[in-house]
């Protein structure tokens, strides 16, 4: 009896702490698609990529044109021109690669200033999927835009509009 008794104990629970497990879906690229200031950072971040790979670009161009002179004129040029001209074919090839760098290295530019214009918006983004979590007791909320273990999952649980209202737009 005392078995029996202990074995529907643990089996409630168990039924108990499962039920208890709340599950919500989020669609982080459907959110940020109705989020203007989303669309305008991605604008600006874009116009600012542009800009820095015509300069790279154009230095590129720049060694490129210089070592063609160097090959054509080559024949014509004593050693030491040939050793001055060659340096500064690397010397315009390095400076293009140092600004390459500077520019679209990890620590660069435009990675300081996408995480300058994105990080308030993700952490926005953050804030209101925690208060939308805390509100309706979800312990986890996972964004089915990021997961690729997702095969299906029902439009029920999906509360990116709920999100959306969060952060002031309605959909």
């Amino acid at each position: 009896m005392k078995r029996l008794f202990l074995a529907l104990l643990v089996a409630a629970g168990f039924s108990i702490a499962a039920s208890a497990q709340k599950y919500a879906l989020i669609d982080t690229e459907y959110i940020l698609k109705n989020v203007p200031s989303y669309e305008m950072a991605n604008e600006q971040l874009n116009q600012l990529s542009q800009r820095y790979q015509k300069e790279v670009d154009n230095l590129y161009q720049q060694a490129d044109n210089l070592y063609k002179s160097y090959i054509a004129d080559k024949v014509f040029l004593t050693d030491d021109q040939v050793k001055k001209r060659e340096q500064a074919v690397m010397a315009k090839e390095k400076e293009a690669a140092e600004l390459k760098q500077k520019y679209f290295g990890p620590e660069g530019e435009l990675y300081n200033k996408r995480q300058s214009l994105l990080k308030p918006i993700f952490d926005d983004l953050y804030e209101a999927t925690k208060k939308v979590a805390e509100e309706r007791g979800y312990q986890m909320i996972v964004d089915r835009a990021s997961s690729a273990g997702i095969i299906f999952a029902s439009p029920r649980i999906d509360v990116s509009n709920e999100v959306l209202n969060k952060l002031g737009y309605s959909k």
